[in-house]
């Protein structure tokens, strides 16, 4: 009796046991039926995301979870205090500042931080990665052209004054707690072409009768010297009158007929705005400061492109460029 007694209370005893296990289970199956796990997007200010599964719905406590913080500079949507949208998407945006610049900025790069891409930390310190913009001045060249040849004193004159250009250049920077340990380039653009400077060189003279014989037919050629030799280049390639006056509008449009007319954004220059002015080298080694050099160079491409000036400027009217 003794024996089939303790193997009674041995059985109740397991299954007191049993079930105690049993009720822990579904109690813990109860409580995490209760935790909602979500998939959360956080999007960057550099376009970039990062999808994150989390318990937590408060978007401070998603951000603290993932070693995400926000900067000075930056905003957060949701607010930090506030819970996840529907959507489950969380922004991080930094408002982008414009750079200005002038033409007389030392060459000294300028620096500014426009976005902070991602912040991650670990045993070793904390890594910042960041878009940094750069401005750079880009050099002007100085061109030296003589015009004159021969024995004397030899004079320089500026006849166009050079401007350094402007040119934004974007990194991508990591930083290991405050100091650059990687720099990448992302990319480089040309905010203002540089304008270079041109130099003539010329003999000196006393008196005016000589310097008259040197520049005659260059460099201070007004447009309606130019516009003269132009239109006895139009008759002896047999245009018209009217081809000769659709030219006059034309180069009009183009450098109101001023041989050291350039464009600052292209670089086309003298009075057909020939791209690059080193075109006009067929036509004369002194195209830079001679008007004929520069018409007949024109005329000739006018010719040969278009057949008459006429055709030349109707183009123009319709494409803006001839």
């Amino acid at each position: 009796m003794k024996t089939n007694e303790s193997l009674s209370k041995m059985m109740i005893k397991r299954i007191i046991f049993i079930a105690l296990i049993l009720v822990l289970l579904l109690g813990v199956g109860v409580f995490a039926g209760t935790q909602t796990v979500n998939s959360v997007t956080i999007k960057f200010s550099d376009k970039t995301e990062l999808t994150v599964i989390t318990a937590q719905t408060n978007v401070g406590e998603i951000l603290k979870e993932n070693n995400i913080y926000i900067l000075d500079g930056e905003t957060i949507t949701p607010n930090y205090n506030e819970n996840v949208g529907a959507d489950k998407v969380i922004t991080i945006s930094r408002e982008k500042k414009i750079i200005e610049t002038n033409e007389n900025q030392e060459s000294t790069p300028v620096e500014e931080i426009i976005e902070t891409s991602a912040i991650l930390e670990s045993n070793s310190g904390t890594i910042v990665e960041k878009i940094i913009k750069e401005t750079i001045e880009i050099p002007f060249e100085t061109i030296t052209k003589e015009v004159t040849s021969g024995n004397g004193e030899k004079v320089n004159k500026v006849v166009q004054e050079g401007q350094n250009g402007i040119k934004e250049i974007t990194y991508k920077v990591k930083y290991k707690n405050d100091i650059e340990i990687e720099r990448t380039q992302i990319s480089e653009v040309i905010i203002k072409e540089p304008v270079n400077k041109v130099v003539q060189v010329t003999l000196q003279v006393s008196s005016r009768a000589g310097a008259a014989a040197r520049i005659q037919g260059s460099s201070s050629a007004s447009a309606a010297e130019a516009q003269a030799y132009a239109q006895q280049k139009c008759y002896n390639y047999g245009w018209s009158d009217e081809d000769y006056y659709n030219l006059v509008l034309l180069w009009n449009k183009e450098s109101r007929w001023n041989m050291y007319a350039q464009n600052r954004s292209s670089g086309a220059y003298g009075i057909p705005q020939a791209l690059p002015a080193s075109k006009m080298a067929s036509a004369g080694s002194d195209y830079l400061t001679n008007y004929q050099t520069q018409v007949n160079w024109g005329l000739n491409y006018i010719r040969q492109r278009y057949g008459n000036p006429s055709a030349a400027y109707a183009h123009s009217q319709v494409k803006g460029w001839y």
